[in-house]
């Protein structure tokens, strides 16, 4: 009654043997395809954790610097724009991570909150009553009488335009991940565990548990087997030459580290800007706000303070010859795996599973 193993000599093998077997090929092929992409998803996991701390890096170190500008130059406001601060850079490091957002969002959302703050801190000092109706007002207003200039606009163009490329990084890497994880539980077709069991079990129902399959025998059944997953070939290379084009995109231009660098020079000059303007936006401010409480004395001028470079940049010249590094390891690796799919049927038919070095081996049917 054996559906796989018949042969014309006496066998020692039954129906419910050759159900095990079955089993057996299937677990084993699994074990297989996990042992070959485990380097590949080691790889590629360990580099999405490396860039993200690269990035995390970068971050902190451009937050704290933005946080130092408040402390140093802007002392009157510094406590609360503390909040407003970290909520961009949390909403930065959201965007690159894939979260739906966008930068012009994040940064805009943050001019609206620090404008009630320059504008009752810095161009008023005299303001003693801030309700929330008043910050309301004043945070709706600014994007009507658009105090920062054009310096909120730039910071939106060029974040944006450096962040892109680290936020399709981070996506990329994800999918690669995902691909892999799809691959290992690929299920076997019903011939493919037939041709398995033909290939590597029929010949121990015979007592030949010693003899191993054809290298050419092999590679057929597996190539059969895994037709479906070296499909994948054309699109994996085509996704390899996608993360090298994204990574000489972000080595090239260096636009992410200097983009960061620049936040706190950006609201420097956007604070300053609307210092400047003070007396105009007072009177526009009046006008749909209304005119806040407020005591006599400190003129706004005062507290213009210009602010000079900061000039502690080892911290982020070692986060960015870090990222680097990592982009430049990865996408080495990443080429040698170009032909990863192409080869898969090979690499399995490699070491201990056939017969290589020897006279004899199993075609099949018989040993030859």
């Amino acid at each position: 009654d054996l559906q796989i193993c018949q042969h014309r000599a006496p066998t020692c093998c039954t129906k419910k043997m050759e159900e095990s077997y079955q089993a057996a090929v299937r677990r084993e092929r699994t074990q297989s395809i996990q042992a070959l992409n485990f380097e590949l998803k080691y790889m590629i996991v360990g580099h999405i954790t490396a860039f993200q701390e690269a990035f995390e890096s970068l971050l902190r170190f451009a937050e704290n610097h933005t946080s130092s500008l408040f402390e140093t130059a802007y002392r009157p406001m510094a406590k609360e724009a503390a909040e407003p601060v970290k909520e961009l850079f949390t909403d930065i490091s959201l965007y690159i991570l894939g979260a739906e957002t966008t930068v012009e969002s994040a940064v805009l959302r943050f001019f609206d909150s620090l404008f009630p703050l320059v504008y009752s801190r810095l161009i008023n000092p005299g303001i003693t009553d801030l309700s929330e109706d008043y910050t309301e007002c004043l945070r709706l207003t600014r994007q009507d009488i658009n105090p920062f200039g054009h310096y909120s606009k730039n910071m939106v163009t060029e974040l944006s335009k450096s962040l892109w490329a680290s936020r399709m990084l981070s996506q990329a890497l994800s999918l690669g991940i995902e691909v892999i994880n799809t691959t290992e539980h690929a299920a076997l077709s019903k011939e493919c565990s037939r041709a398995l069991v033909k290939m590597q079990y029929c010949p121990h129902c015979q007592g030949l548990t010693l003899i191993r399959p054809c290298v050419g025998y092999c590679l057929n059944v597996m190539r059969g087997c895994l037709a479906s997953v070296s499909e994948l070939d054309a699109q994996w290379r085509e996704f390899i030459s996608t993360l090298e084009y994204l990574i000489n995109e972000m080595a090239a231009s260096h636009e992410l580290e200097v983009a960061l660098s620049g936040i706190w020079s950006s609201i420097n000059e956007a604070i300053l800007h609307a210092q400047l303007n003070g007396p105009q936006l007072s009177a526009t401010v009046d006008k749909v706000c209304g005119q806040p409480k407020q005591q006599e004395g400190n003129l706004s001028s005062a507290n213009i303070v210009p602010v000079k470079e900061v000039t502690e940049t080892q911290t982020f010249v070692m986060a960015h010859t870090s990222l680097n590094n990592k982009r430049r390891e990865f996408i080495n690796y990443m080429k040698r795996s170009r032909t990863f799919y192409a080869s898969i049927a090979e690499r399995l038919c490699d070491g201990d599973l056939v017969m290589r070095d020897s006279s004899t081996c199993w075609n099949g049917e018989d040993v030859v």
